[in-house]
């Protein structure tokens, strides 16, 4: 009996494991460039879809769930794939946006400002959202924009922030990587979950990673990872990468039909009266 036990369990891990590779190969890349007239700016993005939801999508059996990748610093667009990936194959569409530019100036910090200055940046990268989803409205009518899940790894991940907080409504979860700048939303209308690194040269903030009373009372899931700040994105080393990725799985799994259903919930109606005899026909 343990044996077998044993043995189902093998193959139970191997089949899930199975679904996820093969997930993986069916999972379809492709960069979009846009062009915003009224900013007179390019916006590119990298699209992650698995070919089988969106064939699905396409033919109006479903609506796409969607989460947006914002970059870090310095860091381009399509070097999170090993983050689209994982939404793509739980059937998001991941919409990876390039808010930096060459022409744009350079990232600094001002001592004493609101977000040590950078409400410009994150500013300019809400406008890039608001432009990439607009266009992707008309190429991919079948997705739920108005329910997203705003993913950012460092000065992306204060730009998901940001835009949670100015959206609130929008927003369905919010995942971090390391952001330093602008401070959780703690009033728990939707799950965060963060990665925080151990990086000597990375610091968040004051009262930007709330407490752990807080957390708990506000649905925030911190990540103490032990990782460094800059080996969050896809040039970092693969078991960074792939813990990552198992935690972010994890995170996600709560929106799967497969999800284990929780019996305690389980509301059993009371029996209603008993007929005291058969009816006769």
């Amino acid at each position: 009996m343990k044996r077998g036990l044993i043995i189902l369990l093998a193959v139970c891990a191997v089949a899930v494991t199975g679904y996820f590779t093969a997930s993986k190969w069916l999972i379809r890349h492709e960069t979009l460039s846009f062009y915003d007239a009224t900013r007179d700016r390019p916006v590119d993005v990298d699209i992650a879809i698995r070919r089988d939801k969106e064939m699905q999508a396409n033919a109006g059996m479903l609506t796409l769930p969607v989460a947006i990748v914002n970059h870090g610093n310095t860091v381009k667009y399509t070097e999170y794939s090993f983050l689209a990936n994982v939404l793509a194959a739980r059937g998001y569409m991941a919409i990876s946006i390039q808010h930096d530019l060459p022409r744009d100036a350079p990232l600094v910090t001002k001592v004493g400002e609101l977000y040590v200055g950078r409400l410009p940046v994150y500013e300019r990268g809400i406008a890039n959202i608001e432009f990439a989803i607009a266009q992707m409205k008309k190429i991919q009518p079948h997705a739920d924009y108005g329910h997203l899940t705003m993913v950012g790894h460092s000065n992306g991940g204060d730009i998901a922030m940001y835009f949670a907080k100015l959206h609130p409504d929008e927003v369905k979860k919010l995942v971090t990587l390391d952001n330093l700048r602008v401070p959780f939303m703690t009033d728990g209308r939707f799950k965060i979950l963060s990665f925080r690194s151990k990086d000597p040269n990375f610091k968040a903030d004051p009262g930007v990673v709330p407490d752990d009373d807080q957390c708990e009372q506000s649905g925030i899931t911190v990540v103490q990872t032990g990782y460094q700040h800059t080996d969050m994105s896809d040039r970092g080393p693969e078991k960074v990468k792939e813990s990552i990725q198992n935690t972010l799985n994890k995170f996600l799994s709560d929106d799967s039909t497969l999800k284990p259903v929780n019996t305690d919930a389980i509301k059993v109606p009371k029996p209603g009266p008993v007929a005291q005899m058969a009816p006769v026909n």
